[in-house]
């Protein structure tokens, strides 16, 4: 026979366990709630979205939360001098194929091959039998003089390969071919290419887009890349002078929006999304795939569903409206010929009837005169890179937007409204079916989980281009030692491993490396430094 008092223990003993027990949850609950609130605010990669409930406009005309980071692009452990001529291993040349953006990020991937190999530059070529057909090559879009002296810490670069003494006769050195794999990483540079350097005395590596790995576990070289690309890739006077003209009459009634509304032929032929388009367009962009794209059958709908088409000008439209922006927003429009004509571009015009480019601003015949091919592009990109908001409609891996969303990131966390294609392609087949109720606050759930363009974890397959936090970032108090912005006087650190330079060119870079950014773009974010 069970005694009472025995009893009783038992359910004393059972009710303390119990409280324990719910005890010990909740205090696991509170150390997995602090954890993650301590580990969201230290890291400062949580998009702006993360806190937001709802849009508000007037913010996004505003650039996104910084968390403590600006843009730092200079070392911060040794980083020893360009090998002397005579120690140089050899001559780079490569030949950088496609539009701007690949062109861009191939000169970056060619300066830091050549740092790789202890080699010396020639000044990358550009391809003039790429899409834009435009043979103004390297010396027609960015300034020489000033991309060879703000590299000069990193690599040496001449405009040709010299002529060598040979025999008593002066000979040119031929450069030997190669065809580098698609991302070769850094070991095909150190071995294969390098052999046939040190064989040859040059070599030529042709095509050069995306032909070197993207996420290279050493942040030195990934913070040259930014150096390259944010600071010595700066166009032509003329190019920041045109661009700075046509900003300046933008935002002289206010905020302006950028799109770059990529819904022209060979996007739409690289994406295989035709059904939208009538018969005759549809055998012009299926003329167009068979010639420059492997073939491959695509189905439309299954694509669109997936969110692999570009949104349309409509598309677009809608998703603004539905975020809050008004008709009387000023939009730029970044694109070349929209393919399909007026029909997709007028409901665009009828929800933002202020729809503008470089023509409809600026109407002068230095416009006419340098605003061509990848002059054209260089505007266009200078505009969208000053823009209060930049939209891109279809960042693809080798896109205009793909650079740009980089470059407002580094030059202080730019707004940026990234659709999320996938999320929002269910919501417009719906509206195509008719099933429209909800639909504004549908698309409102989705873009809010987006980045707005503040410091956000790179990952995959977003491109290092798109994206270099934290590698091109610093904190004067960080939490990661790793994070913490280099000396104030990093420039004459670096100047005094040089031996034998001229004190004038010097005191020219210095005054490169510590002003803020170029001119033109003085209006994006006042005091921020090289370093």
């Amino acid at each position: 026979m069970r005694r009472q008092g025995h009893h009783r223990l038992h359910a004393k003993q059972g009710v303390v366990k119990g409280m324990v027990g719910r005890l010990s949850i909740a205090v696991l609950v509170l150390l997995i709630c602090t954890v993650s609130l301590m580990f969201s605010s230290s890291s400062s990669g949580t998009s702006r979205s993360g806190n937001r409930s709802e849009i508000k406009v007037e913010e996004l005309w505003r650039s996104a939360d910084a968390g403590g980071w600006r843009p730092s692009s200079a070392p911060r452990s040794d980083w020893p001098p360009p090998p002397a001529r005579s120690e140089s291993n050899g001559f780079l040349r490569v030949r950088c194929n496609g539009g701007l953006n690949q062109q861009r990020s191939a000169i970056c991937n060619a300066v830091l091959a050549a740092r790789i190999m202890n080699a010396t530059l020639v000044l990358p070529e550009l391809d003039a039998n790429s899409f834009w057909r435009d043979e103004s090559g390297f010396y027609g879009i960015y300034d020489v003089e000033h991309f060879i002296k703000t590299l000069r810490f990193d690599v040496r670069i001449v405009e040709h390969i010299p002529e060598i003494r040979k025999k008593g006769r002066m000979k040119k050195i031929k450069a030997f071919q190669l065809r580098p794999p698609r991302d070769a990483p850094i070991n095909w540079y150190t071995t294969v290419a390098l052999e046939k350097m040190k064989e040859h005395g040059a070599i030529y590596l042709t095509p050069f887009s995306h032909r070197l790995a993207e996420e290279i576990d050493n942040s030195e070289y990934q913070r040259l890349r930014c150096r390259v690309n944010y600071h010595a890739l700066r166009f032509k006077p003329h190019i920041m002078k045109l661009s700075q003209s046509i900003v300046d009459k933008l935002r002289s009634e206010g905020h302006f929006m950028s799109i770059h509304l990529r819904f022209e032929m060979d996007m739409l032929a690289f994406a295989g999304c035709l059904d939208i388009f009538t018969p005759q367009e549809q055998a012009i962009l299926k003329k167009y795939r068979k010639e420059n794209f492997a073939p491959k059958v695509l189905d439309y709908n299954q694509r669109r569903a997936i969110g692999k088409c570009p949104l349309t000008p409509e598309e677009v439209g809608l998703i603004l409206h539905a975020m809050g922006f008004d008709n009387s927003t000023r939009i730029y429009l970044a694109a070349g010929e929209l393919f399909g004509g007026n029909r997709f571009i007028e409901p665009f015009r009828t929800l933002f009837p202020r729809l503008e480019n470089h023509s409809s601003v600026e109407h002068t015949d230095e416009l006419v005169e340098n605003a061509r091919g990848l002059a054209g592009s260089a505007v266009d990109y200078m505009v969208c890179l000053l823009s209060d908001i930049f939209m891109p409609t279809y960042d693809g891996p080798s896109n205009f937007a793909n650079n740009l969303l980089g470059h407002r990131l580094y030059y202080g966390f730019r707004t940026t409204i990234r659709p999320d294609r996938k999320g929002l392609a269910p919501i417009f087949i719906d509206r195509e079916n008719g099933r429209k109720a909800g639909f504004d606050e549908a698309v409102r759930r989705v873009i809010l989980k987006t980045n707005f363009g503040g410091p956000h974890k790179r990952v995959s397959p977003e491109s290092f281009y798109t994206n270099s936090w934290p590698e091109c970032f610093c904190q004067s108090s960080p939490q990661n030692p790793a994070d913490k912005c280099p000396p104030d006087d990093v420039v004459q650190v670096l100047s005094s491993h040089l031996e034998s330079e001229d004190t004038d060119d010097f005191k020219s870079l210095t005054t490169s490396l510590n002003s803020t950014i170029p001119e033109v773009m003085t209006t994006i974010s006042a005091g921020v430094p090289f370093i």
